[in-house]
């Protein structure tokens, strides 16, 4: 039985596409384990049908936690038996690439994002060029390269001259269908981190404007101080709801109770602007009618399905109009639902993982 090993810089709790990936991987036959992060604030783990191991830093951030944590990767990498090392996002590549050299082992990159092209690292161009430098060295390297849509791994193949296949970030099926509590007033819902260039500063401004409505925001990141603060200056104490971390059992009940989803990004980089969210398919997987950029991918989901209300810009007043519209306009929320019904069928973890596991067959020593 051929063990895989994954590595991530985060907490698996809360990771939803490597527990599909990890799970799809196992039941698969082969034996896995997924390598994070742990923190401070760390819960236990959850129970898998994979292993799960996190490494304790001292570092919790910035560039000591990045040096500290490869360093303590790549040892651990030396020392663990495994057949193939998956590295998640550029942030892990380096220990999982040189301990993959080292042992002779198979070295799988899964991009999850366009790492260097991130809004952090596009406003710290020092920092950027590391990790670009480190990109140029090492990917182009990999024995099997992946991504999350078509548009990146158009772009990554071009830049780093390598095959880059595509697992899209979709959700298992679902079999329960989003039904607002109707004991509240309409609920816009946002999951996922809450970082810079996530649109979750002109969400809060356009509050104001969508009197009927709350907030719930699911999820924790580097501006949740800064939006907490905001939310008690403009006096939205009782319509917005910090969530905080949320394992993904506890995100999906949260979502079915949902009126609208969120997924509005900042065009502030490459990232960003040709991401395709595990988000977007968890609205339609659930049948709620969501707001995105009008950015390539969602273009396409859009073209094929009609699924969301697209959005030109980020300006409060668009984004309220835009949800006061969604909320007023019935046939246009059940048309959008109804589409989310058919599109669901086909954009399930269920067909996608065939193709995760072919790559996987694929891989053969010479």
């Amino acid at each position: 039985m051929k063990k895989i090993i994954c590595i991530v810089t985060n907490d698996l709790n809360y990771d939803q596409r490597m527990i599909r990936i990890c799970s799809t991987l196992s039941e698969a036959g082969y034996q896995v384990q997924l390598v994070g992060r742990l923190r401070s604030n760390s819960q236990p783990l959850a129970t898998r049908i994979f292993e799960q191991k996190r490494l304790r830093c001292y570092f919790e951030r910035g560039v000591l936690f990045y040096t500290e944590y490869n360093i303590r990767l790549f040892i651990y990498l030396l020392i663990t038996k495994c057949d193939i090392i998956c590295a998640v996002d550029l942030d892990t590549i380096l220990p999982g690439w040189l301990a993959a050299r080292c042992r002779r082992r198979y070295c799988v990159y899964d991009a999850h994002e366009y790492f260097t092209e991130t809004p952090e690292l596009v406003r710290r161009p020092h920092i950027q060029r590391v990790w670009a430098f480190i990109a140029k060295v090492v990917v182009p390297r990999v024995d099997v390269a992946y991504t999350v849509g078509a548009c990146l791994s158009e772009i990554l193949a071009q830049r780093y001259q390598i095959s880059f296949g595509v697992v899209r970030n979709v959700p298992f099926r679902q079999t329960s269908l989003a039904q607002p509590n109707s004991q509240l007033p309409p609920v816009l819902l946002y999951q996922g981190a809450l970082n810079e260039g996530r649109g979750l500063e002109q969400v809060l401004a356009a509050m104001p404007y969508i009197p009927d409505a709350l907030l719930w925001l699911a999820g924790e990141g580097d501006l949740s101080d800064a939006l907490r603060q905001m939310v008690q200056s403009a006096g939205l104490e009782q319509r917005v709801h910090f969530w905080g971390y949320l394992r993904p059992e506890a995100l999906r009940e949260l979502t079915l109770q949902a009126t609208i989803g969120l997924n509005l990004l900042e065009n502030n980089g490459l990232n960003y602007y040709y991401s395709l969210a595990n988000k977007a398919f968890d609205y339609i997987q659930v049948a709620l009618p969501s707001l995105q950029m009008n950015f390539p991918e969602y273009q396409r989901i859009q073209a094929q399905y009609e699924v969301f209300v697209l959005l030109d810009d980020l300006q409060s007043q668009t984004i309220a109009a835009s949800i006061q519209n969604l909320l007023k306009d019935k046939d246009l929320y059940k048309h959008l639902r109804q589409n989310c019904l058919l599109a669901r069928e086909a954009l399930t973890w269920e067909n996608e993982q065939q193709i995760l596991l072919q790559f996987y067959k694929n891989i053969h020593r010479p």
